[in-house]
């Protein structure tokens, strides 16, 4: 006979091996030591979240799928759609935090959408992550480079269609946003856009690849494009595709590698599509230049209320915003229906903290207080019915003297040459006198971008490296500057400086580097912080840097060698800017021939394909800046009157 405790420890055993089954039904069977352990599905979201969340395939016109998530708050009626479509995983735009609530899953720009009834929407675009199809970079849009009828334009029609019938709780009204490549889809879906398409916020857009944004500047080659093209194209994006190099110097792994095309091959992507269309197209033939969004947007109607955003100090498109700006501007009649706006961020920075960029503070979050007072009121108004905000027609902000500005149109300032002089000198008299100042360019020790070792994957190198300070290069042989003195008044510049360069080159091809910098008193009361940032006491502020290739000087689709000893006259612009230097400040023109390893090294020898030079082509230069008489090389700035 069993003992009493014997019985109740066997039916306690019974109850507890049970109970998982019960929990689940009478038809579950029993779970036991072998039980597999591998679920098909966790659902994160519990009954007590604050949100809906849905995962859907929303079919496109040719058959193809995308996925889509759809997040909005519980009790959700009559909501605008807001809506990003994305290469970087939609699943994880969706799942920042694992959270109950709203505002920690998402982006945190959609923080103040998501509480106020706004349905948040991002897509997986085609060939990407969870969606069906083909991934083209950047799809050009249909028509000569693309004869598929198929393109991010009619993606975007095709999913707001689906959103506003298919989404119940919606009030049929939807807008779209973001930044980088997602500006770049913003745009599209402005290209024949969906009636239901009221607003639009192209942030940081991908324009022109070969003009100023992310693959080329002036036709010099950024190099960190080539890790772009293969984290995009394997596995769908989901990873496998960095390079397996380790930790180092890039600027030693660069220079050891040789061109462009010597360390496509060494990595074995020589024959990766993206990396192809780089290595055998590097000039701006029609392969480029009919892929330019704005080319897109100057001819055809404007019908979408736009505002376009981005950072002064935009390391990676700096170009786009302002390229569309000048194409629907003209098209704005009332001056309503176009906006600009330039924060004093980083690529991307609007969507972040913008309390400070490198060793700069600005007074408060300015990246918040643009999304709270300009761009949600914007969003609101054409998509809520809610009263007018009046969006300036351009706002800017005030670096150097931290303050918002809004203004009719861009650029405002007047053009103001600051000349470069004689014994390195700036200033605003043109010099009567001609003359030159000459240094020794060699592509085996070329100028570091920022100081070295160089970890370009490093995003705390790579963010701020624009701010960063001038002064790690002063000194060095192969980089001339200009100086102006002490100024006794402000000078406030509201617009693209552009460069007015008169040089030569005793090779027969060469790069052209300009630096506009803000010089800080060297007794500036500033101090170093209690986080450890550098003082500015003597700082070296860059407002603008941009690069030039020589062999397109006189055409961009059509490289041609230099003359040596000829002196060429090279225009370009730098990045749009609102800075104010202060008196006691001085103004600094750098120029140098090399901006390693961020962009590829020119030769400096002529050569058909520069991204296949040979290592006998990379040779010394002797480089000739102009000054002054009828070869007057200038800096010209947008100089506002105070």
């Amino acid at each position: 006979m069993r003992s009493i405790l014997s019985l109740v420890t066997a039916s306690f055993l019974t109850l507890a091996l049970a109970a998982p089954a019960l929990a689940q039904g009478a038809a579950s069977a029993p779970v036991t030591p072998m039980t597999p352990d591998v679920i098909a599905h966790f659902d994160q979201v519990l009954p007590s979240a604050d949100f809906i969340r849905r995962e859907v395939m929303v079919p496109m016109r040719d058959g193809t799928k995308l996925y889509t998530v759809i997040v909005m708050k519980k009790g959700t009626k009559g909501g605008p759609i807001l809506l990003s479509r994305t290469p970087y995983d939609a699943y994880g735009s969706t799942h920042r935090v694992a959270s109950q609530r709203i505002v920690d899953i998402l982006e945190a720009m959609d923080a103040e959408f998501a509480e106020d009834g706004y349905i948040r929407v991002y897509q997986d675009i085609r060939g990407m992550h969870r969606s069906e199809g083909t991934y083209i970079m950047n799809r050009p849009i249909a028509g000569p480079l693309n004869d598929t009828g198929i393109d991010e334009s009619t993606d975007a029609y095709d999913t707001i269609d689906w959103l506003v019938k298919n989404v119940p709780e919606s009030n049929g009204k939807v807008g779209v946003i973001g930044s980088s490549y997602l500006g770049f889809t913003t745009l599209m879906a402005e290209i024949n856009p969906h009636p239901a398409l009221k607003a639009a916020v192209p942030e940081s857009p991908m324009v022109d690849g070969w003009m100023g944004d992310d693959w080329f500047h002036n036709g010099a080659f950024r190099v960190t494009s080539l890790s772009y093209a293969t984290t995009q194209v394997v596995n769908k994006g989901d990873g496998g595709g960095e390079f397996a190099l380790g930790k180092g110097d890039d600027y030693t792994r660069w220079l050891e590698a040789g061109s462009v095309g010597d360390f496509a091959a060494k990595l074995g992507i020589a024959q990766v599509p993206g990396v192809r269309k780089w290595l055998e197209n590097p000039a701006y033939t029609r392969f480029w230049s009919e892929q330019a969004v704005d080319k897109w947007l100057a001819a055809r109607p404007l019908t979408v209320p736009t505002m376009l955003e981005v950072g002064q100090w935009d390391q990676e498109d700096s170009y786009g915003a302002p390229a569309v700006y000048r194409a629907l501007e003209p098209k704005d009649k009332a001056n309503d229906m176009v906006s600009l706006v330039i924060g004093p961020w980083r690529h991307s920075g609007a969507n972040h903290g913008g309390s400070s960029l490198g060793a700069l503070d600005f007074t408060g979050d300015t990246a918040r207080e643009w999304r709270v007072k300009y761009l949600k009121p914007f969003f609101d108004h054409w998509l809520k019915d809610a009263p007018d905000p009046h969006t300036p027609p351009v706002l800017t902000y005030a670096t150097g003297i931290n303050q918002w500005q809004e203004s009719p149109r861009w650029p405002m300032g007047t053009n103001t040459p600051l000349y470069l002089g004689a014994d390195g000198s700036a200033g605003f008299a043109r010099p009567a006198a001609a003359g030159h100042d000459d240094y020794v360019s060699d592509p085996a020790h070329p100028v570091p971008f920022i100081p070295r070792p160089i970890d370009m994957d490093d995003g705390a190198q790579w963010k701020p490296w624009l701010v960063h300070d001038q002064r790690f290069v002063s000194g060095r042989p192969d980089v001339a500057e200009w100086q102006t003195a002490a100024l006794d008044k402000p000078v406030h510049i509201m617009g693209a400086p552009e460069v007015d360069l008169y040089a030569a080159t005793t090779g027969t091809d060469s790069d052209w580097v300009v630096k506009l910098i803000d010089v800080y008193p060297n007794d500036v009361p500033e101090s170093a912080d209690q986080g450890g940032r550098p003082s500015m006491a003597g700082y070296e502020l860059p407002i603008g840097i941009e690069i030039f290739r020589g062999r397109y000087a006189k055409s961009f689709a059509q490289p041609a060698a230099l003359k040596p000893g000829q002196v060429v006259h090279y225009h370009w612009a730098l990045p749009n800017v609102n800075h104010v230097f202060l008196p006691g400040h001085k103004l600094k023109v750098q120029v140098q021939s090399t901006l390693f390893p961020l962009y590829d090294r020119n030769p400096q020898t002529f050569v058909p394909n520069i991204m296949f030079a040979k290592p006998a082509d990379y040779r010394k230069a002797t480089q000739s800046v102009w000054f002054g008489g009828d070869k007057a090389s200038a800096v010209v700035l947008p100089v506002v009157a105070e």
